[in-house]
């Protein structure tokens, strides 16, 4: 059995991650670390486990840990539980920039522990139902994504005059960053996924409610064949579907939460008409999800190395997105330091 400390609640997420570790029959929580004792304390009360006053005493009481803290915060606590040798899942993005990413991934190495992080739309049905249409050839070569994932989390309500997000996910020092660090890193490693890593990167950040954080964001990805990729994000959207558009020289589909289907179109028509929109009637089955993956590669001694590398390759892309927002300016990948 492994025992696994929680590292904070601060993310929206941590509870749904506490529980996977309640139910999984492979993991056991045995403790609860905050940055915020009394949060600490009262998840730990509702969970019948210990709270800790300090995160080296959770470290030294489990085998695992699982980090939700202040995304600003992330370097610290992840190269502290690598270094005890503790594995590691966290909640997207590992940490806002390149550079602390790979001093993470240097620790992990280093000290041989298992690190996996939350990317749970590379794993759903959908998904892998676009990848076989994709790698099927049947949209020719691709020349455009676009995916969308937005909602209402920063508008005003009677019963939440600032919005139903918790207030420090407008906090820029802890977050580093709004809706397309937030929101937006689901629609960027899909994208990622698909195109490839791009070229460089261009973006344009809206403040609609006024906050420290962008609210309203769109990232362009450029290719260096012509491709162009269209992530966008926000917090201001009260009825935007979550929405995946793959677009090619030979056909097109699209993917909408609306009805939860795959739609597509390609090749040529009978007797040169125009060959009608299809729906994929089945998706591809899904694969284990993020933390079963974790709990896999502890038992068996495997690496997440496909999973790795895309979370890297989001800080990357989160990187570039929120530094040419800043300069208003495109931004090339290869530049990032």
């Amino acid at each position: 059995m492994i025992k696994v400390g929680m590292a904070s609640f601060w993310h929206v997420h941590a509870s749904d991650y506490a529980r996977q570790v309640e139910e999984n029959p492979n993991t056991e929580l045995v403790c609860i670390w905050d940055e915020i004792p009394d949060r600490g304390r009262r998840e730990a009360e509702k969970r019948g486990v210990p709270f800790v006053d300090s995160y080296a005493d959770l470290l030294a009481q489990v085998d695992a840990v699982v980090v939700d803290t202040p995304t600003t915060m992330h370097r610290d606590i992840m190269i502290a539980a690598a270094e005890a040798g503790k594995h590691i899942f966290t909640e997207k993005v590992v940490a806002p920039t390149l550079t602390e990413v790979a001093e993470i991934v240097e620790a992990v190495r280093r000290n041989g522990v298992k690190l996996t992080v939350s990317l749970p739309r590379l794993y759903f049905g959908y998904t892998q139902s676009i990848l076989e249409l994709v790698r099927s050839g049947q949209l020719g070569q691709l020349t455009l994504v676009r995916s969308r994932l937005s909602h209402n989390g920063a508008i005003a309500t009677e019963q939440a005059p600032q919005g139903w997000l918790p207030q420090h996910f407008f906090n820029l020092q802890e977050c580093g960053g709004g809706a397309m660090i937030d929101l937006g890193c689901h629609p960027m490693y899909l994208t990622r996924l698909i195109l490839g890593m791009p070229d460089a990167v261009h973006s344009v950040y809206g403040y609609v409610t006024g906050k420290e954080v962008e609210d309203n964001a769109v990232s362009t990805l450029h290719y260096r064949n012509g491709a162009v990729g269209i992530v966008e994000a926000g917090f201001v959207n009260r009825y935007s579907p979550f929405t995946l558009e793959v677009h090619g020289t030979e056909g097109s589909l699209i993917y909408s939460d609306i009805d939860r289907t795959i739609r597509y179109r390609a090749g040529e028509g009978k007797d040169g008409a125009a060959p009608q929109w299809q729906k994929l009637e089945r998706f591809a089955d899904e694969l284990p999800d993020a933390f079963t993956q974790w709990t896999r590669h502890i038992l068996e001694g495997t690496e997440a190395v496909e999973n790795i590398e895309m979370a890297v390759d989001l800080t990357r892309l989160m990187e570039a997105s929120n530094l040419s927002a800043a300069q208003g300016q495109r931004i090339e990948i290869a530049d990032l330091p």
